[in-house]
């Protein structure tokens, strides 16, 4: 049975040095493999640095299977790729095993790279009701209410039968290789990284049901049976009412 945690920071470094904090005990209490899906942005970057910062040497690296939740089809070598994001800022700066880094082949064409990533999840993962299962998926929440690459216009994907979709960014046309609903809602945890002002809009409707909520593809995420941890700054948690 899925719970839900509120945890309200500072600001966004407060925010990445507590999850910090969180993630080691994590991963120090697991027996087994630890499988997380990490996240694009601004705040994960932070997250990152205060892990290779404070963390390089205690955290037990070698536990610890890193996953991408969705990747831009870039080079791993272009700006705009997330493992380029977290191997600047973290891979580039610890010693893991080679083996526990799962990255998207975003140089591939899309629909091949969703495949061998569906391939290499289902060779490493353990499942449950036939889904595999990460113990934990780290999210965003975009300016339009969109996590992972699941965005409003392709609202359907949290609901898609395969456990990675080829998705487009509405804007830009870009292709983005992305874990779908049904996966990210059969995580042991789910934890939301929520900072800053432009986020506010968004947290206000849908923890406080506004119209329009259910179009919001963030809304949606509900683990089946893991918790759901929402870490926010001050400011992207303003509008939420008191209990």
């Amino acid at each position: 049975m899925q719970t839900k945690k509120i945890k309200i920071y500072d600001n966004s470094l407060a925010v990445a040095r507590a999850f910090a904090t969180d993630l080691y005990l994590l991963a120090t209490k697991a027996a087994q493999p630890v499988h997380i899906a990490l996240s694009g942005g601004s705040t994960p970057a932070l997250l990152f640095d205060v892990l290779a910062e404070q963390y390089a040497a205690k955290m037990p690296w070698h536990k610890i299977h890193f996953w991408w939740g969705d990747e831009r089809c870039v080079a791993p070598t272009d700006e705009q790729s997330n493992y380029k994001m977290t191997s600047d800022h973290l891979l580039s700066r610890i010693t893991m095993p080679a083996e526990n880094i799962h990255r998207v082949k975003g140089e591939w064409e899309p629909r091949q790279a969703n495949q061998e990533y569906i391939a290499e999840i289902n060779q490493w993962l353990p499942k449950t009701n036939g889904w595999p299962v990460f113990d934990l998926i780290i999210l965003g929440m975009g300016n339009d209410g969109h996590t992972a690459s699941i965005f409003p216009h392709e609202i359907h994907l949290l609901n898609a039968p395969e456990i990675c979709a080829v998705a487009t960014h509405p804007e830009s046309g870009q292709k983005r290789v992305s874990l779908t609903g049904k996966v990210i809602n059969n995580a042991k945890e789910v934890c939301f990284l929520v900072t800053g002002k432009s986020k506010t809009a968004r947290v206000d409707e849908i923890f406080n049901q506004r119209e329009g909520y259910l179009k919001l593809p963030s809304s949606y995420i509900q683990p089946v049976q893991g918790q759901l941890t929402f870490y926010f700054d001050k400011e992207a948690a303003s509008a939420i009412k008191a209990n």
